[in-house]
């Protein structure tokens, strides 16, 4: 057996717009950093969607092109069982079809696949019939939140489960959301408790709704790294290096314990 395939595990979820493929080249600059650290498996949102603008001409060979929620303008509300479903099977697909071994240590979302990485992590840390939960038998130690807008998502597939308050409905069309929690409110019942990185740009025109859904995490869980940049992963080496570190620190924070070589 490789080492490559006994490393700890990473489920990456592309943003809208993109697919997996393009995800994985997206990362590139994360991934050859810590190549000997983790293990990457990309899933594909279950929806075609256009391409992102900002990727358009230079990835359209890659088409078709994937979304994990309803988010344009034109999208409607759709059934939420349905919808939860579909999430849940593109993303067991995935890590059913990947031959590592190592565990399943974290997840690393950008954009609306942060908002379905905050949302697997909701759903571990709050619904207590793990047989209900999106991922029975996963517990993800963390989750690399980057450039997603709240709020957090229900993910049922089960049919069965409320909607909490606070959190939007796997159906409907995320940007017109309008139940957002209140500052220093008693209830916490929406909020994150598993450990979380949000990586923020600074010069990103969504900043306001990536700040909305950082805090969605639980005082004391989440920490906050941002950079100069706007809505795409950072590739710059100094910023790459900060990232890959904070990565890193939050996964030593879980318990996990890695080996450095003397480059590092």
């Amino acid at each position: 057996m490789s080492q490559d395939l006994a490393l700890p595990r990473l489920l990456c979820l592309h943003g809208a717009g993109v697919n997996a493929q393009i995800f994985r080249i997206q990362c590139r600059a994360i991934m050859a950093r810590l190549k000997d650290k983790f293990r990457f498996v990309f899933a594909e949102g279950p929806l075609e969607d256009e391409a992102h603008e900002a990727i358009v001409t230079i990835f359209a060979e890659f088409a078709p092109f994937k979304r994990w929620l309803a988010y344009r303008d034109k999208h409607e509300p759709t059934d939420a069982t349905e919808m939860a479903q579909g999430i849940v099977r593109q993303i067991r697909d995935a890590m059913d079809k990947d031959e590592g071994t190592g565990e399943w240590a974290g997840l690393l979302g950008f954009s609306q696949g942060g908002v379905i990485s905050a949302s697997l992590l909701w759903a571990q840390d709050h619904i207590e019939d793990e047989t209900k939960r999106p991922l029975p038998g996963i517990k993800f130690r963390f989750a690399v939140i980057m450039a997603a807008p709240g709020p957090v998502v229900h993910i049922d597939r089960t049919g069965t489960l409320p909607t909490p308050r606070h959190l939007a409905s796997a159906g409907d069309v995320i940007p017109r959301f309008t139940d957002w929690p209140q500052e220093d409110q008693e209830d916490e019942t929406h909020l994150l408790l598993t450990p979380t990185l949000h990586v923020h740009g600074l010069q990103d025109a969504a900043l306001e709704n990536h700040r909305k859904l950082y805090k969605y995490s639980k005082q004391g869980t989440a920490t906050l790294l941002e950079w100069n940049g706007d809505h795409r992963l950072p590739i710059k080496t100094d910023d790459v290096e900060k990232l890959v570190n904070r990565m890193l620190q939050l996964a030593e924070r879980t318990g996990m314990e890695f080996y450095y070589d003397d480059d590092w």
